[in-house]
Formats: structure tokens, C-alpha cells, sequence
């Protein structure tokens, strides 16, 4: 089927693999599931290797100790004895995968209590390498796993790899943590600072940056080195609070900070501060080779420490001409004029790029004088899915009003198979498989989890989730992606720095839908505890002096369910095959 996906059917049992972004999707199905069907096994075989290893479940059917010491929040259960009840189980391999990974499955049964026996097996083959189109378009993500059972187990659950006061991140030494930055800023962290690591030396590049929130010192340092050849573009927005301007435009501000190194060496004609009608909200590096534009790095992925390591973010590559030439567009009409940013000819349309064999391309840059200019194509987009919709917008509940706003209202009423994450309010906004809406709170888990599920950091304060993209009908040839740094509302789009990137590509799509439901299911069973366990309790009133704390209700461990003929409960597959469900929708669309 090609490098993006690949799959096979036999006996009625369908698997499918869709490449992601250094992560592999598998999808299953089964015709008519049989009554003892308990899930399935996965086994993988990496590059070089000679052996399948299995992948590991941290649930089981039953534990042999008491269960506060059989269960410690680790994988500590091959798949092969405690299988996946899930029809889609997403694969991170660790660091850099290069090369084919071939995955088995099999279909297991319990015809006896504790007895598995192994069903139909199919083996497939995918590469997972970090580029997706080599000299042209690469995307990276950053993992948003600080508030997770993975760093719990990896890390200890560490809080000191980011600084407890953004401002002070200038004066943060992060040596001592690269190790957590490499795992937790993953593929949109090594592609930053590659970006800038590759130009350093040669004095033919030059480098024009656009910064939101910045704070991060391994980025400055990289900066600096540019001396002259750098030019900057920095945010200096700001509030009266209390009388005390604050914000990126206070004078000790991280922003302000970086703006007085980088004129010390850049020179002062180098560096500029604006903030448009509202927030210079790009975060962006152009290269240039003799002056000829020629690389563009772009996203949602501000140069901050939450940005990069606690966020769940997205970083593109381009390297390209064309799209390098309408960046610098953008920049210098920003570097020369930014209060005529929205009456300049950079403003007013979509710029395509379309070549033979490469995604086709689309930009729009703002702020715009009519913001339907930018976001109409996304409603347009959304209203025409005819398949799914997947999306996580990190402050899509802010927006009232616009095409942005009428269209997600309406894709709530269509049969279109959707998922998506919102933050709200310090809390994250997760519409469920039934269609209804939870909120997770990521200190949740920091104060109460079931087993076999251990504590977790909350990652500090500030919001989790910042990527700013939508997909639509990716398992389709009409699959689009709208990305980049822009949160697609009206307000940002006329008053905002920012830029939209339409990419008309399946196989990005899929890495981007890939994406969108990783952080979904990451937080899902955040919610499905919270719904289960109840909302937390504050500490009961109490006379004078001796206030009691009510204690939150407690679930039993949980185990792997078990045939109805042995459990007297439904099947765990039953969900599944209700006709006109998300559920259903689900496991048809990433089986097919």
C-alpha cells in the first residue's frame, strides 16, 4: 500500500497501519466477534532486530500479589498474556526510527477461564522515518507527556526540568536535563534547534525570526551566535496591572531580555518590537542564503520552556523556495511597516505552492483587514467533511462568533465522525466518543489515581494543550490540514501576527489525525476517572479548628474483562457494534 499505510484482512480480521509522526497507529476489526474474543495482541519487530517483541499492557485479567504491588503504573504485562481491549493501540518507538517496523497481531480467546488461546494473525510492515517528504516537508510534534504514567515511570514525576517562574527562564541552567528535553520536546525540539544548529557556521545564511513567548536560553544562546546575520521580530505586548505594566512588554520580561542580548549582538537596527493591533503571535525562522530565501521553520511551538516541554505542539519545515520567498514577504512587511501589515498586498490573499509530487500548499498571513479571508476556507473545509473531522485548538472556546465558531457548531449535528480537544479555563475541554463534553483537570491524577495508575506531575501552571490545527476526511484523497500558529478566531486573525497553512495532503493528514488522537485519548481516560470518581472534594466545614477532608469515592483495580460466559458482564467489544455510534465509527475508520 506504500510508505503511509498498509494493511490486510483474513478470516474476517482486518488490520491496518497508518504511519504517524515517529509513531504508528494500528487499526483493528472483526467482522462477526466471537463471544470468548478478548482483545488483541501486538508484537513488534524493529529495524536490525531478529525478534518480535511484545508491546505491553498495564492492565491484566488478574493479579497473582496483592494489587499495590503487582501494579506499580509500569507496562508490566506483555500484550501476548494481557491483551489490548482497544481497536487501535498507537506505538511510540523510542528515540529516532529509521527504517521498517514490522508489526504482528493476533486475535486471542478465552474459551476457558484463564485460558488464552491464540486466534487469526496477520503481519505488516510500515517505515517510520522522521521525514516525511526528504528536501521538502517535515513535521514535528512535541510529546505532552510531563503529565503522564510515561514520565511518572521515566522521570519520577521530576518538576525542576522547567523553571516553577516563566520569567526566570533566562537564568535557567537546562544542562543538567537534556536528557528529559530530548524525551519531551521529541521531534519539534530536535527540529528547532537542527534548524539553527545547521547555519551557525556558515556565513552565507542569515536568519530572520519571528518570536511570541520566549523564554527558553538554549534557543537565545543559538541566536547569539548569528551576531549580525540575525533579524528579529519580537512580541511587546502587554497590561496595566495594578498600575505595573506586565506582560512580554514589561522591561524584565523574558521577551524584553532576549530583545536587549540579541541587539547587543545583532545591532540595534536588527532587532524590532511590535505587537500589530494586538500580539505579534508568529513563531518562525526564514533562512537565507545570499539573501535568497530558502527555509522556513513555522508552527504553534513558542520558544519557551512550556512551549517545547510541557505543551502538546507542532513544528513544520520547509524547505523550499517558494515557500520561503512568501515568508520573507511576511517578515519584511512586518520588519518595515507592521501597522500597515493589514492594508499590504502580503495580507489580502492565499499565496499557493503547488509542484509535481509534493503536497499542495497554501498560506495566509495576518492580521487581515477581512479575517473570512483566512478562515472561510477552514469553515468551507469542516462543512464538506464527509468522513472525520479531528482537531485540538487551544483556545477554540474563546471563540463567539465567526466561521470558525458556526462550523464546529454545525459539525456537532452531522454524521461526520469527530474528535477534538479544547483548553478552557485552566482545564481542557474533551469531547468524548458519545459526543458529550468532560473537562480534565491535569492536577487530577496528581492527587488521586485507580490503580494500576500512579501519580502524576500536573505539569505547573498554564495551559497543557497549544497546538492550533484541523483535519479533515484524512483517510480520503480530499484530506486537508489547517495549521500554524494561528488560533483561527476572528479577533486573532484582524489583530494578530500570525500565519494559517492549508497542506492538501493524505499522508500528512494522517500524521496530524494520528496526532490529534493520541492527545485525545491521553486525556479521555482523565476524564472517564474524573466521571467515575467524582469531582474532588474540598475539605468539609467543621467546627473551629478542625476541618475534616471528605474523601473522594475509590474504584475497584482495573482489571481486563473477561468473556460474558465466564464474567456474567457484557463483552468488552460489545460498545463497538452499536449501529450509529462513535465507538462504531471509530473502528471502522481506522480498520478500512
Amino acid at each position: 500500500m506504500g510508505d503511509f499505510e498498509n494493511g490486510d484482512k483474513k478470516s474476517g480480521f482486518t488490520m491496518k497501519l497508518w504511519r504517524g509522526e515517529r509513531m504508528c497507529l494500528v487499526g483493528f476489526d472483526v467482522d462477526q466477534p466471537e463471544p470468548d474474543l478478548v482483545g488483541f495482541t501486538i508484537e513488534v519487530r524493529a529495524p536490525g532486530s531478529a525478534d518480535f517483541t511484545p508491546l505491553y499492557n498495564r492492565l491484566a485479567f488478574s493479579y497473582d500479589k496483592p494489587v499495590a504491588d503487582a501494579v506499580d503504573g509500569s507496562r508490566n504485562f506483555p500484550s501476548t498474556q494481557a491483551p489490548f481491549q482497544k481497536f487501535r493501540w498507537i506505538h511510540f518507538p523510542w528515540g529516532d526510527p529509521k527504517g521498517k517496523f514490522v508489526y504482528r497481531a493476533t486475535k486471542m480467546h478465552m474459551p476457558q477461564d484463564n485460558k488464552l488461546v491464540a486466534g487469526t494473525s496477520i503481519t505488516l510492515d510500515i517505515p517510520l522515518d522522521s521525514h516525511f517528504y526528504a528536501d521538502f516537508l517535515d513535521v514535528g510534534f512535541t510529546r505532552n507527556f510531563a503529565s503522564s504514567q510515561a514520565y511518572a515511570e521515566t522521570f519520577g514525576n521530576n518538576p525542576n526540568v522547567i523553571p516553577a517562574n516563566p520569567d526566570d527562564g533566562l537564568q535557567f541552567d537546562p544542562k543538567p536535563y537534556d536528557k528529559q528535553y530530548q524525551w519531551l520536546g521529541f521531534e519539534a525540539r530536535a527540529l528547532m534547534l537542527g534548524f539553527l544548529d545547521e547555519f551557525i557556521n556558515d556565513a552565507s545564511v542569515t536568519i530572520d525570526a519571528f518570536a511570541y513567548d520566549f523564554n527558553e536560553p538554549e534557543i537565545l544562546q543559538r541566536l547569539e551566535q548569528y551576531g549580525p546575520r540575525l533579524r528579529a521580530i519580537i512580541d511587546d505586548s502587554s497590561k496595566k496591572k495594578n498600575g505595573k505594566v506586565t506582560g512580554h512588554g514589561a522591561s524584565d520580561s523574558p521577551e524584553s531580555q532576549c530583545a536587549k542580548r540579541l541587539t547587543a549582538s545583532a545591532g540595534a537596527a536588527n532587532v524590532k518590537r511590535t505587537h500589530f493591533s494586538s500580539l505579534q503571535h508568529n513563531k518562525l525562522f526564514i533562512a537565507k542564503r545570499k539573501g535568497a530565501p530558502f527555509k522556513v521553520l513555522t508552527g504553534s511551538t513558542n520558544f519557551s520552556f512550556r512551549g517545547l516541554y510541557i505543551q502538546a505542539n507542532n513544528v513544520l519545515v520547509f524547505d523550499d523556495d517558494a515557500v520561503a520567498q512568501l515568508y520573507a514577504g511576511d517578515f519584511e512587511q512586518a520588519f518595515t511597516d507592521p501597522g500597515g501589515f493589514a492594508d499590504a498586498a502580503v495580507s489580502k490573499k492565499w499565496s499557493a505552492v503547488a509542484e509535481p509530487g509534493r503536497p499542495k500548499l497554501s498560506f495566509c498571513f495576518s492580521p487581515h483587514a477581512s479575517t473570512d479571508l483566512s478562515l472561510s476556507p477552514l469553515a468551507g473545509a469542516i462543512d464538506q467533511a464527509t468522513s472525520s473531522v479531528f482537531y485540538a485548538v487551544a483556545f477554540l472556546n474563546q471563540i463567539k462568533s465567526g466561521p470558525t465558531f458556526d462550523a464546529f457548531k454545525r459539525l456537532i449535528g452531522r454524521p461526520v465522525f469527530s474528535y477534538g480537544v479544547v483548553d478552557k479555563g485552566g482545564s481542557l475541554e474533551v469531547k468524548k466518543p458519545d459526543g458529550t463534553i468532560g473537562l480534565v483537570d491535569f492536577e487530577y491524577l496528581a492527587d488521586k489515581a485507580p490503580e494500576p495508575f500512579k501519580s502524576e506531575w500536573s505539569g505547573g501552571k498554564g495551559i497543557n494543550i497549544h497546538h492550533k490545527f484541523v483535519v479533515t476526511d484524512f483517510s480520503l484523497e480530499t484530506a486537508k490540514v489547517f495549521t500554524g500558529s494561528s488560533n483561527l478566531s476572528p479577533s486573532g486573525e484582524h489583530g494578530n501576527g500570525d500565519n494559517l497553512i492549508q497542506i492538501e495532503d493524505r499522508n500528512i493528514a494522517t500524521s496530524y489525525a494520528i496526532e490529534a488522537v493520541r492527545v485525545f485519548d491521553h486525556l479521555h481516560f482523565r476524564s472517564v476517572m474524573q466521571d467515575a470518581l467524582g469531582k474532588k472534594k474540598k475539605p468539609a466545614a467543621a467546627a473551629k479548628g478542625n476541618a475534616k477532608t471528605a474523601k473522594a469515592p475509590t474504584l475497584p483495580p482495573l482489571v481486563l474483562r473477561k468473556p460474558t460466559a465466564i464474567s456474567g458482564a457484557p463483552a468488552w467489544f460489545s460498545g463497538y457494534y452499536v449501529s450509529g455510534t462513535q465507538k462504531e465509527h471509530d473502528r471502522k475508520l481506522f480498520s478500512s
